[in-house]
């Protein structure tokens, strides 16, 4: 079904595999080329050098390289993308840093909070403060409803060729011929102020697609298999997935639309697709034609590895909590569901880590069968016009029941929608019991259609980390997502909530033909792109406040451990809860009560504590004493204080900050309050054995914080509450060590721990010095 070769291969003429060839004689390679009817090839050179250079990947990413150098990329992108989550963040930031008029085409969608009912006006508030941005900078605008993101920037932005930065993880257009990345807010900012996107040249991994997938398969099907084959051991982390092979040509834009936006999931850094005329006839239906061009490999071209999909073989799937990673096949799921349920209970309780939570699962056999309480499209994932058209011809007719099962479904966007209505899907799906929401990505993470307690919903979305789904564990509260494609969805719905793979029933194989209207968004979408008008104001609602000012890096750090989490991988859903929590994203102080609160309830009041502290320590004039500042110093350095004096000068030369440790933090989202709410807080430095995203990371650094690794064999030395002295980190920082020494006191005693700072760019080290990307800019 899937596999995976770890080594660098070679493809011929987009259809010819030759592993190791650089290892192979060159009569091997003439018989190879012979036999596959490629003796054009036989004079060809074939090396790694001049390979690598016909990727897709290669090709566009040096297109839009401002370093002249392929190996350190400095990358300017043809568009930008944020939602309501992020856009008043990154705008505030690129202001205060000299904004006058945005540089390329700037997206502001409002699909994230939209319907989220909470603190009053104050989502309304910051769709007024975007609007009046848009208008002040020359942004584009869509209001609440319109479109999720995603699908808008597939149907209005996406070009072959063309490379898209968006302040969302899931920001993938690769099978429209579109290079995107999803970072964290100042990556943006940066763009916003004709900065670069920094990087070294990634691997690029080709996903080789053969066969077709059978009646009832879907693009989360295939996308789950193939997260499942990769995630866990890091086979694709921060790498470019380029998809490839004969298998592509069969499959519609909106089924390798489903598989590319899922590819968020493996870890890797971004995706490509080639192009051919299904893609041409996209983005002519969508009034667009200009914005195509035929991508493919050139004659050889190198990969650094390989995933292979035979089509064929995909079962349908589903991703069991707490993970899209943990994939079965639905078939093995129905055979063994108490013996696998009951294993996921073990794994998520420990997951959990909350004696307060009864997390159950194998109460949802009933007489041999899982049953399930909820099924959900949505999204840019699940909610494309031929996901819902298979469904209610699925559903035509039939009826879901009325039992405690409940199917809901949200179109991605208006013109999906109309035209969904206009050819009858709607009314059947109304018809069959389904209910039908706008564009809105809240079933994504936690602001829409929450399921009760001890609840489990199937859903055709992007992701199923703990309480994503909306549940609130300091209340006592658990529910769980397992993700499916739409089709299985509308199977189970179809049998009552029985959970059903599409391919044990009648399914559907004509999907309607799409008709794009472009009318719904001239009405409706502000296109403020190069009229930007410096006279408007900027509207601020109550709720809108600007950062807090962010110390510089001091000459030595005292850190207190604030959270040690031993979780294999730590979400930024872990770290920064979605759902009601993203309410306030655009005010620091409050949203940053809610950091670590469904993982380790007692981070903030720990990390207030200590930045109580660091305001006192701040405010130190000379001769004044602070009993609690000395008694926090001297644990650690009660061998190095001789006097008074010496006390007074290490205090001021010393930063006091809290930090956590998680073996593998960032997972998931691009939401920068991930960090920059511990940063709030006053952390000054994560420590990790490796982080999960590139994105995570340089949140980190973008934030002032110092991305600290450590060897695995170090871990334990680290405890809640422990003290950690780290002398002379700032002039490390600046002479580009790799290595610091540190000094941990806790209840174990004193123990010396080397920290690792790898990989920091030069501009990485001048913001962490400056405190944050801001001080950065301001300096």
């Amino acid at each position: 079904m899937v596999e995976l070769v770890g080594k660098g291969v070679y493809l011929l003429k987009g259809r010819l595999i030759l592993e190791t060839a650089d290892q192979l004689s060159q009569h091997e390679i003439n018989n190879r080329l012979l036999s596959a009817d490629l003796a054009p090839l036989l004079e060809c050179s074939i090396t790694q050098e001049n390979a690598r250079v016909n990727t897709i990947a290669y090709q566009i990413m040096t297109a839009h390289n401002m370093s002249g150098d392929w190996r350190k990329l400095k990358l300017r992108f043809d568009s930008l993308a944020s939602h309501d989550i992020t856009y008043v963040g990154i705008i505030q930031t690129a202001s205060a840093s000299g904004l006058k008029e945005f540089p390329v085409p700037y997206v502001l969608t409002n699909c994230h909070n939209s319907l989220c009912a909470v603190g009053g006006t104050i989502n309304e508030d910051d769709h007024v403060y975007g609007f009046s941005a848009a208008r002040k900078y020359g942004g584009i605008f869509v209001p609440a409803h319109q479109a999720v993101i995603h699908q808008y920037m597939r149907e209005m932005m996406a070009g072959c060729g063309k490379m898209i930065l968006g302040s969302d993880s899931h920001t993938r257009y690769g099978a429209l011929g579109t290079m995107a990345i999803g970072e964290g807010g100042p990556e943006l900012a940066k763009q916003l102020l004709n900065k670069t996107y920094d990087m070294d040249y990634p691997e690029v991994v080709a996903v080789y697609l053969d066969g077709r997938p059978i009646p009832g398969v879907g693009p989360q099907d295939v996308a789950l298999a193939i997260i499942g084959a990769v995630f866990k051991d890091g086979f694709v982390k921060n790498k470019v997935l380029e998809f490839v092979g004969p298998g592509v040509g069969d499959l519609s834009v909106d089924f390798r639309n489903g598989i590319d936006v899922m590819t968020t999931e493996t870890a890797c850094l971004s995706s490509i697709w080639c192009t051919d005329k299904k893609v041409q006839d996209f983005y002519r239906i969508h009034g667009r034609p200009d914005a195509y061009r035929k991508l493919e490999p050139g004659e050889v071209s190198y990969y650094d590895g390989l995933i292979k999909v035979d089509l064929g073989r995909i079962e349908p799937m589903i991703a069991l909590p707490f993970h899209p990673s943990n994939v079965w096949s639905i078939s093995e799921l129905n055979q063994h569901a108490v013996e696998i349920l009951h294993e996921i209970e073990i794994t998520g309780k420990k997951q959990l880590e909350n004696p307060n939570l009864e997390f159950r699962l194998s109460n949802k056999v009933v007489n041999g069968r899982v049953k399930v309480d909820q099924g959900i499209v949505a999204g840019c994932a699940g909610g494309t016009f031929e996901n819902i058209a298979a469904m209610a011809q699925t559903l035509d007719g039939k009826s879901i029941g009325t039992d405690q099962f409940a199917l809901s479904i949200y179109p991605a966007s208006q013109p999906v929608n109309v035209e969904l209505i206009n050819n009858g899907s709607m009314e059947k799906l109304m018809i069959a019991g389904a209910v039908i929401r706008s564009a809105f990505c809240g079933p994504c993470f936690g602001a829409g259609d929450v399921p009760a307690n001890n609840g489990l919903s199937i859903r055709h979305t992007t992701r199923n980390f703990p309480n994503r789904e909306g549940s609130r564990p300091v209340d006592g509260q658990i529910a769980s997502v397992a993700l499916m494609d739409a089709r299985s969805i509308a199977a189970t719905a179809l049998n009552g909530g029985i959970l059903t793979p599409a391919t044990e029933i009648d399914f559907p194989t004509e999907i309607p033909s799409y008709q794009f209207n472009k009318q719904i968004y001239d009405n409706r979408v502000y296109q403020g792109f190069g009229k930007a008008q410096p006279k408007e104001e900027i509207i601020f609602g109550p709720n809108i406040t600007p950062w807090p000012a962010i110390r510089a890096l001091p000459q030595n750090l005292l850190l207190k451990v604030a959270s040690v989490i031993h979780d294999p991988v730590t979400t930024t859903d872990e770290l920064i809860p979605s759902g009601e929590a993203s309410s306030y994203r655009s005010n620091p102080l409050k949203l940053a009560e809610f950091t670590l609160s469904r993982k380790d309830p007692g981070y903030v009041s720990r990390a207030k504590a200590v930045q109580a502290l660091e305001l006192k320590r701040q405010t130190l004039s000379n001769g004044v004493f602070v009993q609690e500042l000395e008694e926090f110093f001297r644990p650690v350095l009660k061998d190095k204080i001789q006097d008074f004096n010496q006390l007074q000068q290490l205090i001021k030369d010393t930063g006091v900050g809290s930090v956590i440790f998680a073996i593998k933090p960032g997972d998931g989202s691009a939401r920068e309050q991930a960090a920059s709410c511990q940063r709030v807080l006053g952390g000054d430095a994560n420590i990790a054995i490796e982080y999960a995203t590139k994105r995570y990371r340089s949140n980190l650094t973008n934030w002032g914080m110092i991305p600290f690794t450590i060897a695995t064999g170090d871990q334990d030395k680290l405890a809640v509450d422990d003290h950690l002295y780290i002398p002379g980190i700032r002039q490390a920082i600046i002479n580009g060590e790799e290595k610091v020494q540190s000094v941990v006191v806790g209840a174990k005693g004193t123990m010396m721990l080397e920290l690792k700072l790898e990989t920091l760019s030069k501009e990485d080290k001048e913001i962490i010095l400056a405190g944050c990307l801001m001080n950065y800019y301001a300096n």
